[in-house]
């Protein structure tokens, strides 16, 4: 598993093809995304080549750090596009991406992929299927934040390096993602190291610090020296700094009895106290971004969830820790982790309150969910356990906060280098662009096949004048061509024809919104024919 312990605080006494409209989306979500090119920022403000506001409000689909060396749910029986066309229509315009510099070596393999459901993933490093996820990603309009979780798959070490994984390796690491991905504002910059953290007990602290001048300690000097490094070479990206959890490195002694020197803590990662009197320093202007972590009790149970004033003690314990930096115009927020599993009252408070202090609309601070992922063991998942469905208790509150990417070109370049739009690496069969004339419009592309099978996507809108609830398309295959799998629906068959039923998650399809029902079929690859929603022969 992924995941943070409690920090020194609690030790001291005091731790991824179309859109489904599935939820309301804010007002500025018709006129949001994730903008235009690079991105860079001014005070506490992210904006796009442009100069407009952006906001990222985006979710974490991990896997990459594991012994798996890629993105868990791909033994799911949902198709890896689907999980992002999913993600997408729910509202998060970005990604953010753990990996650990195992998934980079040579030779690395990607293991727990189903060849069935995921075929064109077959026999990719880790790298090549990162591609392939970095060009969906942008073809749906979402950004893509790089986070090196662990310096290998075994688990999170409190500083950016080991023994067997140097600081050198985790620059070099980086200098070769950052060129890797040049030309590519899909890929929008680095998270630098995961979660730093205190470790050993003062005063022989052994763990990342914060402006103590240790070089082999001081995270904000490491910080400095990786983000400089990267910018050497890919001077567009936004370096993402996170917190410690002691500013000193070290955990407090509760054995003296003495807590007049105990030190105030918080969460691995999510203590930037000290970043206002000792500043990252770039040696180019307008990319940084602080980056802390924030948690509920399903992680650890904090004294501050014990205070007779709860919740309203909590904006001025984010103030202190991390909000500071947004509030006095210094730095920009991007909340790279924070959930729950929603269990309790007090979880289902602190979410709510935490989404609120964070701000609504465009202006709001940036952040990424965690997580994509049912098998997080601390927080579950926005996805159930089956990998498709959604967790709507949590998704209600997330979604007024949300600002929906926009397909077709607001981030661009592939994988590569070059400065071309990014696509989809599917084939279309027909116009990329739908007729306009009937109840609705019809876009068919084929994403893959292979012998005796293939993989498409069917784009279905509406263009009636109302919504269509529950709403259902069918189509028809030549005789031999089977269904094997679908989903962003119930697909069945009954000889040659073939019913998507809407999922009891999405069951409206609003007037001029678009659905995308994904499946795998065996026989000859065949485009589906005579369309219909609800009966209404698509144009």
């Amino acid at each position: 598993m992924i995941r943070r312990v409690a920090l020194a605080a609690a030790a001291a006494g005091a731790l991824i093809a179309g859109l489904v409209t599935v939820a309301a989306m804010p007002a500025d979500a018709a006129t949001g995304g994730t903008g235009t090119g690079y991105l860079h920022t001014s005070g506490n403000k992210i904006l796009d080549s442009t100069g407009a506001t952006v906001r990222l409000t985006g979710i974490n689909w991990f896997g990459m750090e594991t012994d798996n060396k890629t993105f868990h749910g791909l033994w799911a029986s949902n198709p890896w596009r689907s999980q992002l066309d999913t993600m997408a229509s729910l509202g998060y315009n970005t990604l953010r991406i753990p990996f650990s510099d195992d998934a980079l070596k040579a030779g690395a393999t990607a293991t727990g992929i189903n060849d069935y459901v995921n075929p064109d993933l077959v026999g990719l490093s880790p790298l090549q299927i990162l591609d392939k996820v970095v060009d969906y990603s942008g073809s749906k309009g979402m950004r893509v934040i790089l986070d090196r979780h662990r310096p290998t798959a075994a688990g999170q070490t409190a500083l950016w390096y080991t023994a067997a994984v140097p600081e050198t390796t985790w620059i070099a690491n980086w200098k070769s993602l950052a060129q890797h991905y040049a030309g590519n504002t899909t890929v929008i910059g680095a998270d630098l190291h995961n979660e730093p953290h205190a470790e050993g007990t003062n005063p022989a602290a052994t763990g990342a610090c914060w402006g103590c001048g240790v070089q082999e300690r001081d995270w904000r000097l490491a910080a400095e020296r990786a983000g400089n490094a990267i910018l050497a070479v890919q001077p567009n990206w936004l370096i993402f700094v996170e917190g410690v959890s002691c500013p000193s490195g070290g955990l407090s002694n509760v054995w003296d009895g003495d807590t007049s020197n105990d030190e105030d803590c918080g969460w691995w990662g999510g203590n930037l106290s000290k970043a206002g009197e000792y500043p990252v320093r770039l040696n180019v202007a307008n990319r940084l971004v602080y980056s802390p972590h924030e948690y509920a009790t399903s992680v650890y149970h904090q004294t501050w969830f014990d205070d007779p004033t709860y919740p309203a003690n909590m904006p001025a314990i984010w103030d202190k820790y991390w909000g500071y930096l947004y509030k006095q115009n210094i730095a920009p927020i991007m909340m790279g982790e924070f959930g729950t599993t929603l269990a309790s009252d007090i979880d289902k408070v602190w979410l709510t309150e935490l989404l609120k202090y964070t701000g609504t609309g465009v202006n709001g601070m940036s952040f990424t969910y965690w997580s994509w992922n049912p098998n997080s063991g601390d927080t579950g998942g926005i996805a159930n356990d089956d990998w498709t469905t959604i967790n709507t208790a949590k998704q209600a509150i997330i979604s007024p906060y949300l600002i929906a990417p926009v397909a077709g070109g607001s981030t661009g370049g592939s994988t590569g280098g070059t400065t071309s739009p990014t696509v989809s690496t599917s084939v279309s069969t027909s116009p990329s662009t739908p007729t306009t004339t009937g109840a609705c419009t019809v876009t068919y592309k084929q994403d893959n096949a292979w012998e005796g099978g293939f993989q498409g996507g069917l784009t279905v809108k509406n263009t009636g004048s109302g919504a269509v609830n529950p709403w259902s398309v069918t189509w028809t295959w030549p005789s031999g061509v089977t269904l094997g799998s679908g989903w962003n629906a119930t697909v069945t068959q009954s000889g040659t024809s073939v019913t998507a039923a809407a999922p009891t998650y999405a069951a409206s399809l609003a007037a001029g919104a678009s659905v995308t029902v994904g499946f795998t079929a065996n026989g000859t690859a065949s485009a589906p024919a005579t369309v219909k929603l609800n009966g209404a022969t698509c144009a």
